[in-house]
């Protein structure tokens, strides 16, 4: 028979929990309480669901109420702490995605990332689900800018993550790059991380990766160039523009020239088919920073940013 215990709190299941473990979605709900007392509780049948004792391997249901010590479920006075609003350069929202328009300088994860701020913006808009989390669907450099994917929902992450791993998302990026590139390649050069030096080149042990540019305008030493990638590896586009001879410029880490203010990269697009529309393409598309619309007008003309980008 379960052992009775003082007080209890309850956690309802939502939609984002459904065929979930137990274990796993106390273990997200519960973040503050060790693993190993959740186990210890779930053995002795102090933590039930819909009123009955449960295995930790347990698939839980929308709706279903977990009972747990109140202790157990009590939040600390750091995260009772009500966020202040907070405002997102957000591109376009909707099935489940936020495609947010990252600044050049902030980090994707981690103390002051944008993926902090993502969660304040989102705090309270979303189902109260206990084990899901938003979170960036991938990466972009701490220079770049441009367009970056969050998931709102599980279904929103499990299709994105599914059109990933096809190959079905198309992302452009416009870059500066040393020398002048005067027709379209395309580099297929395998790619391998140096994970001690942060660093990754192109090797014929790497893992496949492929990018392609297209120059848009050259002038002076320099090129202004679209860069098309689907997958992706860390630094993949840098790493290959390296192998052409063409780092990008500021890049000093594989090679660039100096530029002031470091390297232009600029998650310009992202494209992808809706898994419910036939395979119809949406495109998510973000403004160039003003210091990428200056740095082309000073090296490629007045105009040239107008003419490109209007």
């Amino acid at each position: 028979m379960p052992m009775k215990q003082g007080k209890k709190r309850d956690l309802t299941a939502a939609s984002d929990d459904q065929g979930r473990r137990l274990d796993r979605i106390l273990r997200k709900a519960l973040p503050e309480a060790p693993l190993s007392r959740i186990h210890r509780l779930l053995r002795k049948g102090v933590i039930t669901v819909d009123g009955k004792a449960a295995g930790p391997d347990l698939r839980l249901y929308a709706g279903a109420v977990i009972s747990v010590p109140a202790g157990l479920a009590e939040p600390s006075p750091a995260r009772k702490k009500a966020a202040p609003p907070v405002s997102l350069p957000v591109l376009w929202e909707g099935r489940g995605l936020i495609f947010i328009n990252k600044p050049a300088g902030i980090p994707v994860h981690g103390a002051h990332s944008l993926d902090t701020l993502v969660q304040q913006y989102l705090a309270g808009r979303l189902g109260r689900s206990l084990s899901f989390k938003p979170g960036p669907l991938h990466r972009l450099d701490r220079p770049t800018s441009g367009v970056i994917a969050f998931s709102a929902s599980l279904e929103g992450a499990c299709a994105f993550s599914a059109l990933m791993r096809e190959g079905r998302i198309q992302k452009q990026y416009l870059a500066v790059l040393d020398g002048e590139l005067a027709a379209p390649v395309r580099c297929a050069e395998p790619l391998a991380r140096d994970r001690e030096a942060r660093k990754t080149y192109a090797s014929p042990e790497g893992q496949p990766a492929e990018t392609r540019f297209a120059p848009l305008c050259r002038r002076s030493g320099y090129s202004l160039a679209m860069a098309e990638i689907s997958a992706g590896k860390t630094h993949q586009i840098r790493a290959h523009a390296a192998f052409l001879g063409c780092p990008l410029a500021g890049d000093r880490k594989y090679g660039g020239s100096f530029l002031q203010g470091g390297l232009l990269l600029h998650a310009e697009s992202l494209a992808f088919p809706f898994p419910d529309k036939d395979g119809a393409c949406c495109r998510v598309s973000a403004p160039l920073p003003p210091r990428f619309r200056a740095c082309i007008a000073a090296l490629f003309g007045e105009n040239a940013g107008s003419a490109l980008f209007s």
